[in-house]
């Protein structure tokens, strides 16, 4: 190759020197050789190679010959012109010779610089063909100039002597196209052979070598006459020489070019791990991806109003099920991130997974500060772990998948930035144990990522499998039917390789001529041999020596750039960020006029409210309520005591007086009244009085808790906080457990008050009469009540008010005035009528034309008598005012015993010591742990968004939520853009 570049550029010399030296002839430029065509021109100035700048071209060389050399001097004493211009004769000659001799050599040079160049061009060729993404050599090449030390980098780099042992024989591939010219020209029929012409196409493509194109009458008569001489046997021993020939240079290119690769990354990782000296721009450059990541993280909560719409770029990786997606995602990411199962559902949930540069290869949740170590195998398993419980505490009850975002960064040395989302895997059949409407969930959600106009879908399809078995292509195909922003990928080239019959399907495959899609680009990868073991280096270890070995790229059915998720990853990166300086300006643009439109409405409807959110709101509700918390403790006892003596009372009068005083009242025996109150009181406190006091001070608390509430409400109180209140004060409430151990002290001393029988002074006896007189009276009221409503209205209510009796009325007034007569003739009768007395009654009351049933009578009777005796009962304590002389001195007297009145006593003072009791509970215990209660509730709210969102509603609350989320993505696409010129 260097000789016939030598004798090509010898001739363009030869031929320009001529012009140069005022030989006048033009040889045309068309018959010149196709190397002495390119140094005219290339030397000339000329960029059109059909016009031939003769007069440029001499005018360069004759500007080269044109030295600043000095004339030597005449020797003195030499005369005349003759010998001066014989002198110069012989001058001329040796600088023409010498200048011969000098364009000879700088034309050779030029030639062999010419060959170099299109070795390099050839070397390039072999380079996977990435001519539709012109952005692919990424930004940090060129930092990375800036900021190493160039003398270490040209240490690291190979010598000029190993470069050139990885060189092919040139001479020897010039004759071998040679032969394929002329074979091929000469309509040889190589059969079945043959067929692989596409190998020889990639050939063609990859080599370009200039004598294919431009050979000499004689050469081409020489391989005319050589290429009847071979016969088929030959001719195929030398395709498979070449294609050989070929493929052990690709591969020793690949090997110094993951040794170049390899040595790349270790000084990428040295130069982040400097400190603020030199790497200004790669912190730049790492948090780019994160500050995109976080406006992707606020949109995908954003409830969209106004027609604004997330359409930012992201990498969307749909699939089917167990088709690989987890696999490929992993390829890129370099780590083993994800959870694994055999034929199981394993992604429930979208993970959105930003990758970025950094010197360690770790990975760290959205909302978590914990650094998992990815080349350590115990953080591996315990993030795969931590995933898998996200998932299932995302999908609520009942469901098998969520829409809920997990959200997941990674980043290491030698990673592509982008953001990917991993979806949940389409399904054709719901399975036992998943929701029956798991398919069409898992569409939707697919649907939702795909549908923005700006994402870019990476397509994953099963190689293993037969391609008419696939769903997501037709998804895909709906979604994008052009092809422009999706990447198909398939996976599992090997065992596609090992299992079909036809490995033409596969070519057809990358070439979207199997599949109705289309697509931006066609990947074919290999994620390892299925074990969950493997590690990535052993994945790409075999991914590249399977591509290696392979025919499918041997036999030219795939293309180099086709292949591994090396050059996948490169792809999907320089596509995704392609489409985002395409479109994040516009995006930016959409959320600025949200937010004037936001600003607007706010500014009019609520022109002086402070523009707070959902939990800035919270907050403020919070703080309210812990107050009206604290104020519970500014209660004074007395209040607290007084409250809870009447309720006390209120609650347990109806069974003092029915069951204890009454019964133990119509005994006409003293003792047998002692005995029976304290017998009745014993059980009382064993099994009803303790549960009872502790319900009512419980109650106490709710109320003035709820009355504390209620008084700050009328405070300038917003309205929006009354559902957050009541919900706070019912949580509270449910939550809060009396002490224990309050019930068991307490029995002890209501027992123990209510066995003292000794009133030690006259107002504690007066106290008691009091308090006697007001309880009968108010039960002698309630009694008259009840008998008025028996009988119905007198004659006064029925003459003024114009109303009558019913018929039931009527017979019980009857009845009321029969008995009335009885308690007349009997005064000191007992609380239960004889049967005999109920037969008078009744043969009575037939008498005047009423007929009555016993149980009617006996009925009324009750509610008679104890009108009846209630009302001896308080004349009785109007006699036992002046009793407590006779109390005191033990006098046993029927009249002024007023065992009655002790009895009250006893009640009384029970209900003061039990009402001192629970206040001391409630001010000591009882209201700090209710106040404790509150605080966990409303940390408990705090963190559960979804429980704020129900309690703190309104137009006003969303409207500021949506404004502070449209400036937060508005200012966060601001930064990112700044961001991303500097970058650029």
């Amino acid at each position: 190759m260097l000789r016939v570049g030598s004798n090509a550029a010898c001739m363009a010399c030869r031929n320009l020197v001529s012009t140069n030296m005022g030989v006048r002839f033009r040889v045309p430029l068309q018959k010149l050789h196709p190397l002495s065509r390119a140094i005219h021109h290339r030397y000339s100035g000329n960029t059109n190679p059909q016009r031939p700048p003769h007069r440029t071209a001499a005018r360069y060389f004759t500007s080269m010959s044109r030295l600043p050399m000095r004339p030597p001097k005449p020797p003195p004493g030499s005369g005349g012109r003759g010998h001066q211009q014989q002198r110069n004769f012989w001058v001329a000659r040796l600088a023409a010779r010498l200048l011969r001799l000098r364009y000879i050599l700088l034309g050779s040079a030029v030639g062999g610089g010419y060959t170099a160049k299109k070795t390099y061009d050839e070397w390039k060729d072999m380079l996977p063909d990435f001519s539709e993404y012109n952005w692919v050599i990424p930004d940090f090449v060129w930092e990375l100039s800036e900021q190493i030390d160039l003398d270490k980098l040209a240490k690291a780099l190979p010598e000029m002597e190993e470069i050139a042992k990885l060189l092919p024989d040139f001479d020897k591939i010039g004759e071998n196209f040679t032969f394929l010219k002329s074979l091929l020209s000469s309509g040889v029929s190589l059969g079945s052979e043959v067929k692989g012409a596409s190998g020889l196409h990639l050939l063609l493509e990859t080599s370009g070598d200039p004598p294919l194109k431009a050979t000499d009458s004689s050469a081409a008569a020489t391989q005319d006459g050589s290429d009847k001489q071979y016969k088929k046997s030959s001719d195929k021993e030398k395709i498979d020489q070449l294609q050989e020939e070929l493929l052990r240079t690709q591969l020793k290119y690949q090997r110094m070019l993951e040794r170049l690769e390899k040595e790349n990354k270790e000084l990428r990782k040295v130069v982040l791990q400097k400190d603020d000296k030199g790497i200004h721009q790669r912190k730049v450059k790492k948090s780019l991806i994160d500050l995109y990541s976080e406006v992707l993280d606020i949109l995908s909560d954003y409830d969209a109003n106004y027609n604004t719409q997330d359409h930012l770029p992201r990498v969307v990786v749909v699939g089917d099920q167990s088709a690989g997606k987890t696999s490929v995602l992993e390829m890129i990411a370099q780590a083993r991130i994800f959870p694994r199962g055999s034929g199981e559902m394993m992604t429930r949930s979208p993970v959105k997974v930003t990758l970025s540069e950094g010197p360690h290869h770790v990975a760290m949740f959205k909302d978590s500060g914990r650094e998992f170590d990815l080349t350590k195998e115990e953080d591996l398993a315990a993030l795969r772990h931590e995933i898998e419980l996200r998932m299932r505490k995302s999908v609520k009850q009942g469901q098998t998948v969520s829409c809920e975002t997990i959200s997941l960064s990674v980043k290491g040395p030698g990673i592509q930035r982008m953001v990917l989302v991993d979806l949940p895997g389409v399904i054709s059949t719901v399975t036992a144990g998943m929701a029956s409407d798991t398919k069409e969930t898992i569409f939707s959600i697919s649907k939702a990522y795909m549908q923005n106009p700006n994402a870019i879908i990476l397509c994953i399809q099963d190689g293993s499998v037969d391609a008419e078995r696939s769903i997501v292509t037709d998804l895909v195909s709906q979604m994008d039917p052009q092809g422009k922003r999706t990447i198909f990928v398939l996976t599992k080239v090997d065992l596609a390789e090992k299992n079909l019959a036809s490995p033409n399907r596969i070519q057809q495959i990358v070439e979207g001529k199997l599949f109705p899609m289309k697509a931006l680009g066609y990947f074919a990868v290999v994620t390892g041999k299925g074990s969950s073991g493997e590690s990535i280096d052993s994945i790409k270890d075999y991914e590249e020596d399977f591509f290696q070995n392979s025919r499918l790229l041997r036999d030219g059915m795939l293309k180099a750039h086709q292949v591994t998720t090396k050059n996948l990853s490169l792809a999907v990166s320089d596509c995704f960020w392609k489409m985002v300086r395409e479109s994040v300006e516009q995006q930016a643009d959409v959320f600025k006029a949200s937010r004037f439109n936001l600003e607007t409405e706010w500014k009019n409807n609520y022109p002086r409210l402070r523009e707070l959110d959902r939990n800035e709101l919270f907050e403020k509700a919070k703080n309210e309520i812990l107050d009206e918390v604290i104020s519970l403790s500014q209660v004074t006892p007395q209040h607290w005591e007084a409250i809870l003596q009447k309720k006390l009372w209120e609650r347990v009068s109806t069974h003092v007086i029915e069951n204890i005083y009454l019964p133990a009242a119509q005994t006409m025996d003293s003792g047998t009244f002692n005995t029976t109150v304290d017998i009745k009181l014993k059980q009382w406190t064993d099994k009803q009085l303790p549960h009872k006091a502790l319900e009512i001070a419980w109650e106490t608390l709710q109320e003035e808790f709820a009355r504390f509430m209620a008084e700050y409400k009328g405070k300038d109180q917003d309205d929006i906080f009354d559902k957050l209140k009541e919900a706070v004060k019912d949580e509270s409430i449910k939550r809060h457990k009396w002490n224990e151990r309050a019930m068991d002290s307490l029995r002890v001393i209501q027992h123990n008050a209510l066995e003292d029988r000794s009133i030690t002074d006259k107002p504690q006896w007066d106290a008691a009469i009091q308090f006697m007189e007001e309880t009968l009276q108010s039960r002698l009221k309630d009694t008259e009540s009840v008998i008025r409503d028996m009988v119905g209205p007198g004659w006064r209510q029925r003459w003024m008010n114009w109303v009558n009796r019913t018929p039931d009325q009527h017979v019980r007034n009857e009845t009321k005035n029969e008995l009335d007569r009885l308690l007349k003739l009997h005064d000191e009768h007992t609380a239960y009528l004889a049967n005999d007395e109920v037969t008078t009654v009744r043969k009575n009351l037939e008498g005047r034309g009423v007929e009555v049933d016993p149980v009617l009578i006996k009925d009324t009777w009750h509610q008679l008598y104890r009108r009846h005796f209630l009302q001896k009962a308080l004349s009785h304590c109007n006699l036992c005012r002046r009793g407590f002389y006779y109390y005191q001195r033990h006098f046993v007297d029927s009249e002024l015993e007023c065992n009655d009145v002790v009895l009250f006593w006893r009640i009384q003072r029970m209900l003061v010591i039990t009402a001192n009791t629970l206040r001391q509970q409630l001010t000591n215990t009882e209201v700090r742990r209710l106040e404790k209660n509150v605080k966990e509730v409303l940390d408990d709210f705090g963190e559960d968004m979804e429980k704020k969102t129900h309690l703190i509603t309104g137009r006003r609350v969303q409207l500021a939520e949506d404004l502070k989320k449209v400036r937060e993505i508005q200012e966060k696409l601001e930064a990112f853009i700044e961001a991303l010129h500097k970058e650029k």
